[in-house]
């Protein structure tokens, strides 16, 4: 699998270890590969303890379940929330970060003492979260809002977590002026490093968010302070809490390039075009948390005008360029690689049983599909309010960061298992059908949700029936379908993602070695994917007719859904 290559980095008095990949030609520094195999295995332990908690949380939420009581449904839904859309998801970020960097670009990582402590702090306050979760006193949901007050260890928790993070983000920024300065690459970073680079620095203002609402609602908690205003929270503790999900798109968006790269020998169909849209993310998507404010009377309505349209568009557009480029990109690959034949050869001859492929193209089309459009409603202020706080926004970001950003980093994890863990895959017919399982559960609980979020059923009411409520509201039957859809979907993905961590545990503990001249991949490499992933250029292609085809019908379910909710929302008035 490698050769071992031990010297002097070039600058003095610095040793780094270094191996080549056979299969990939890429050059891997020891330190390197080390954290980032602990990151990875760090996230993969918080993912499974966030979706057994998700689970719970489904299936007390079926109305012929309900599994967990009402004091217990929270307290899990508290630590659900931390686990996947903190824990599980901003590890296996850090592991993406020094991958984008370290490896890509054949550097050595900068500062590796400091990397580790900055692993430390993550694991300490993650575990630190966890244990004030699970005592009882620190339940207050996702997204904490005073004057529900938590322990303050939860809140001191997720301060060191951010530290940690922050400073492994700062190892990041160290390690691309290391490559620079030891002159490790030829010209501009590759376009999956620079779509890393964007969501570093949309990391650095989401933590700088996080830093500080939480130090003073933290010191509001140990009786420091008298109290927290409520609007001022809100406000900043979105510019963290929704921004954390606009580093997952950056994140994952560049794992979808990297996916194309290194299994199908696929190039970008324009550096410059993809770049501008990763710059968009920074520019505009943070604005988009805007839409979690809309029913706030405190904000102006200037404001939530301009956030909820013009900066709304602006950032939505650097998705729609990405949708457009990604299948593009693939595509000219394919036809390329000999499968030209009609509109979609290409497409039907790709490798789905192989299952970084198949996991990375189901999340870009139920991101796309699901989270995309979902997100554009939601975000337009007139049709906000047909289901905000409803049970249609955790619909929402299920398709984005579940069925989008998580499924994408476990068709990521398929790459890093030979490349950086040097195994092979364990069970590739297990591994095969992982993301399949898991998709279209995730893609399920998503739909469901949205559906009953769209007749009504609230977002944090652990009992849709309302059985003890003073006044008795009745939901339609439809909502209680819907739910029980929810709760089938949510097994189906549980049962994904049990797959999912037997493949992952079973290949980095038992798999067999990569070593020596004989060992083949499961799911082989392309012989042009070092080239078409660690340098910069762009693909030269042909007419792209199957392309155009499947963005015609994004555009035209877009269109067909947009107009069907201002139809909902025109039956508001229907009777005054």
């Amino acid at each position: 699998m490698t050769s071992i290559e031990h010297g002097a980095a070039p600058v003095a008095g610095i040793n780094a270890s270094y191996r080549t990949c056979r299969f990939s030609g890429l050059r891997i520094e020891a330190n390197a590969e080390t954290l980032i195999k602990v990151n990875a295995v760090a996230a993969v332990v918080f993912l499974l303890l966030g979706g057994l908690m998700g689970l719970g949380v489904a299936l007390t939420r079926w109305p012929a379940i309900q599994l967990l009581p009402a004091d217990w449904f929270y307290l899990i839904l508290t630590g659900h929330g931390a686990n996947v859309l903190l824990f599980w998801i901003i590890f296996f970020e850090i592991a993406v970060l020094y991958f984008a960097s370290a490896v890509l670009l054949g550097a050595r990582l900068a500062a590796p003492k400091i990397a580790w402590l900055a692993f430390f702090l993550m694991v300490v306050g993650a575990v630190m979260a966890n244990y004030a979760v699970l005592r009882g006193d620190s339940t207050v949901m996702f997204t904490s809002y005073p004057p529900m007050m938590a322990s303050h260890w939860f809140y001191l928790s997720l301060i060191t977590f951010a530290v940690g993070a922050l400073v492994a983000v700062m190892i990041f920024f160290a390690t691309l002026v290391v490559a620079k300065a030891e002159n490790t690459y030829q010209g501009s970073v590759p376009l999956v490093s620079f779509g890393a680079i964007t969501a570093a620095i949309i990391a650095v203002f989401t933590l700088a968010s996080g830093a500080i609402i939480l130090i003073p609602t933290w010191l509001w908690s140990l009786g420091l302070i008298g109290g927290i205003d409520s609007l001022m929270y809100k406000v900043v503790w979105w510019g963290m809490g929704h921004s954390s999900q606009q580093i997952n798109v950056s994140a994952h968006v560049s794992i979808w390039y990297a996916i194309a790269a290194v299994y199908l020998g696929a190039k970008p169909l324009s550096e410059k075009v993809s770049r501008m849209a990763f710059f968009m993310y920074i520019l505009f998507l943070q604005l988009a948390s805007a839409h979690h404010l809309l029913a706030e009377p405190g904000m102006s309505s200037t404001w939530k005008i301009v956030n909820t349209s013009y900066m709304m568009y602006l950032a939505v557009l650097g998705s729609l360029i990405h949708g457009l480029t990604v299948p593009g990109s693939i595509e000219a690959a394919q036809r390329r690689n000999g499968y030209d034949r009609g509109w979609f050869e290409w497409l039907t001859k790709a490798p789905w049983g192989n299952p970084a492929f198949s996991g990375m193209f189901l999340s870009l089309v139920m991101f796309g599909f699901i989270g995309g459009i979902s997100g554009v409603v939601l975000g337009t202020e007139q049709l906000n309010v047909l289901m905000h706080n409803t049970i249609y926004v955790p619909g929402h970001f299920h398709g984005t960061v579940v069925a989008g950003t998580t499924l994408a980093f476990m068709a990521g994890t398929y790459m890093l298992i030979p490349l950086i863990f040097q195994r092979d895959i364990l069970w590739p017919t297990m591994a095969k059908l992982q993301p399949y399982f898991f998709g279209i559960g995730a893609g399920g609980i998503s739909l469901f949700m949205m559906g009953a979020g769209t007749l009504g059923v609230p977002r944090r009411q652990w009992d849709i029936g309302l059985t003890d409520a003073p006044h008795a509201f009745e939901f339609p039957a439809a909502a209680y379908l819907m739910m029980g859809l929810n709760g089938i979907s949510a097994i189906l993905a549980a049962i994904g993602g049990v797959m999912f961590i037997l493949v992952v545990v079973g290949s980095i503990l038992a798999g067999p070695k990569l070593a020596g001249t004989t060992a083949k991949l499961a799911f082989p490499l392309h012989d042009a994917g070092r080239e078409a992933v660690s340098e910069y250029g762009s693909e030269k292609h042909p007419k792209l007719n199957g392309t155009i085809v499947l963005v015609t019908i994004f555009f035209t379910c877009f269109v067909l859904y947009y107009f069907v909710n201002w139809k909902y929302l025109s039956e508001l008035w229907l009777f005054n």
